[in-house]
């Protein structure tokens, strides 16, 4: 008896390992070797390539497709239509293999919103936001507020959320911060 949830219009390849209590929606495939952490939800036509590794609660929106290379930590958060890559230099006639995939990371809490491309080979920091639409082509700090094409800063986010104001206190949930050189550490 499993303990996830799978809609029967889905696959799961054998090999793939998901955590208790995820949701995998309609039209999904996840493919073998591929490591889904607990309490995810995939929402529909998520694919979730070989050998990849999502943290626990994280939520895949809509049609997002997450490919070798990419890895999830905790609580990462993929808005619909959100696009991954793994190839810099791409050709259908050349094809590099996975020894050619350049890995992107996203740490804990980073958050994407819909439609934004993640270029490969870059590590969005802890708890960042990337705005609907923007374009990363470079790393991300921990806490950055990031938007546009490319992305460029315009602001620090809270923990919760909230987007900070120049004291980096936040008026939300009270927590407090201090910019070091990789972005936002809270006090």
């Amino acid at each position: 008896m499993k303990d996830y949830f799978v809609h029967e219009s889905s696959y799961i390849d054998d090999g793939a390992k998901i955590g208790k209590g995820t949701k995998i929606w309609f039209f999904c495939h996840i493919q073998a070797g591929a490591e889904i952490g607990e309490n995810c939800s995939l929402g529909q036509n998520v694919n979730v390539s070989n050998n990849v590794r999502i943290g626990n609660g994280c939520k895949i929106q809509n049609n997002v497709s997450v490919y070798e290379g990419v890895e999830l930590e905790d609580y990462v958060f993929c808005g619909p239509s959100m696009v991954f890559t793994n190839d810099l230099t791409p050709r259908a006639k050349y094809p590099k293999g996975r020894e050619g995939y350049i890995k992107t990371l996203l740490k804990t809490g980073a958050s994407v919103g819909a439609n934004a491309t993640i270029v490969c080979g870059n590590t969005l920091g802890k708890w960042c936001m990337i705005g609907s639409g923007a374009v990363v082509t470079g790393d991300v700090k921990d806490h950055a507020l990031m938007a546009g094409v490319p992305t460029r800063q315009i602001g620090w986010v809270c923990e919760c959320g909230a987007v900070l104001k120049e004291d980096l206190k936040c008026s939300y949930c009270g927590r407090e911060y201090k910019e070091t050189s990789n972005g936002l550490e809270e006090i």
